[in-house]
């Protein structure tokens, strides 16, 4: 079975994402979002293509608004990417897969 990107929450972001032992891929998305619909292919992908090395986690903004306006999310798609606990990368707008891919292995390293 293909991993899935992981349903994060306002109740469980700590924990699946802060405390994290690799580094974490957090779409922050809304399911009347366009974009969001296009870059979500691409995130369930990453986490079948990256098993092991990162976990992906899925915020929806409208059900979990406290964790979006921690992090400052203005504009949906955003994805941010985690390393230890921190922020490394912030990604704002749809992006191809490969544009995608590359930025968060840059952030890998």
């Amino acid at each position: 079975m293909c991993p899935k990107p992981i349903d994060a929450t306002d109740a469980n972001f700590e924990s699946e994402v802060l405390k994290a032992s690799q580094p974490v891929l957090v779409d922050f998305w809304a399911p009347w979002c366009p974009p969001c619909r296009m870059v979500g292919p691409v995130v369930e992908d990453m986490a079948s293509q990256m098993q092991g090395r990162l976990k992906v986690c899925k915020v929806n903004v409208d059900e979990n608004p406290a964790t979006a306006q921690t992090y400052g999310i203005r504009a949906v798609p955003t994805i941010l990417l985690f390393k230890e606990g921190q922020m490394i990368k912030r990604l704002v707008g749809a992006r191809p897969k490969d544009e995608l891919e590359r930025e968060v292995e840059a952030g890998l390293k």
